[in-house]
């Protein structure tokens, strides 16, 4: 059987490309990818202390945090094509269409 120190190393691994990518990408859509990669290694944080704890807490921690992330990925998404349609390009560098 798996530890519980396998999925936490599996989850701290998954957040590190994560939070790589998305201080690295100048790609509007690679940041989003990025920052999904971080939210599923908490998701697998919240189920491995879930199993291990024996409590079904985290399993509804994660299904919460589930619906969040489509929630965010839609609008996301939906905010990178409008400003493709606007600018030409989904570049983080050149996205200046919000600041004051």
């Amino acid at each position: 059987m798996i530890g519980l120190s396998s999925y936490l190393v599996l989850a701290a691994l998954m957040f590190s490309i994560g939070l790589f990518g998305v201080l690295t990408r100048r790609n509007a859509v690679g940041i989003l990818l990025g920052i999904e990669l971080m939210l599923n290694a908490v998701n697998i944080n919240l189920v491995a202390f879930a199993r291990f704890h024996g409590d079904l807490l985290g399993l509804v921690f994660t299904l919460f945090t589930l619906s969040i992330t489509v929630a965010e990925v839609a609008v996301g998404l939906a905010i990178v094509i409008v400003i493709f349609r606007v600018r030409r390009t989904v570049e983080a560098d050149r996205l200046d269409l919000l600041r004051w």
